[in-house]
């Protein structure tokens, strides 16, 4: 097995493409599902990032613990950027994280990243109360909102289909807020230059299924 010594260099990221960075994400993954996990020589890749950084990708997930997104993807030190919050929403920080990853420094795919399971959008199901939690809980119940329309009851964290649509429907209404918020990505995208993906991570298997 070939062992990656080296950090993302700015000529290999600039000659990749936005299907290329998604095929390399999703070869990762089945890397990950199947246990043959790339090596990687720590030492010689924090050396060589001395030089700078030119990640090919930024994702943003949830701060699960369970969800190691450079593990999940197969990636090495360099190699993307990642944004965490809970239920992974997005809002004007987060936006602007993406538009320094993508205008400035260089990546060409953002990846929205949900989870089975997830926590904060089952505490958006519940209409939990509690501290600030309240107030990042409002982020997700628009898309709670949305899958009460057709779901069958209850619509509470003890219905598992009713919880799996939100995840997925949180996961599409943040690319649709990426997307609102943020002209300079939606040119960047409507120019082909990057591309805006969704996929929600599956505890047990490990797989990415893609939205």
């Amino acid at each position: 097995m070939e062992i990656k010594s080296n950090i993302l260099d700015q000529e290999t990221q600039a000659n990749l493409s936005p299907d290329q960075v998604l095929d390399r994400l999703k070869d990762g993954n089945s890397r990950y599902v199947n246990n043959q996990l790339s090596a990687f020589a720590i030492d010689s890749l924090r050396a060589d990032s001395e030089k700078g950084q030119y990640p090919q990708a930024i994702v943003l997930s949830c701060i699960d613990s369970r969800v190691v997104v450079e593990q999940v993807f197969d990636q090495a030190l360099g190699d993307i950027f990642v944004a965490r919050v809970a239920g992974n929403f997005v809002n004007t920080d987060i936006v602007a994280s993406m538009e320094y990853a993508c205008k400035v420094a260089g990546s060409k795919v953002i990846v929205v990243l949900g989870h089975e399971g997830c926590g904060a959008v089952k505490a958006a199901c519940d209409n939990v109360e509690l501290g600030n939690i309240t107030s990042l809980l409002s982020n997700i119940q628009p898309a709670v909102s949305v899958v009460k329309e057709t779901a069958s009851e209850p619509h509470d964290s003890s219905n598992t289909p009713f919880v799996n649509a939100a995840i997925k429907e949180n996961v599409s209404q943040t690319i649709t807020e990426i997307r609102s918020m943020s002209p300079i990505l939606k040119s960047l995208e409507d120019q082909g230059m990057i591309s805006i993906k969704g996929g929600v991570y599956q505890l047990k298997s490990g797989q990415v299924d893609w939205l």
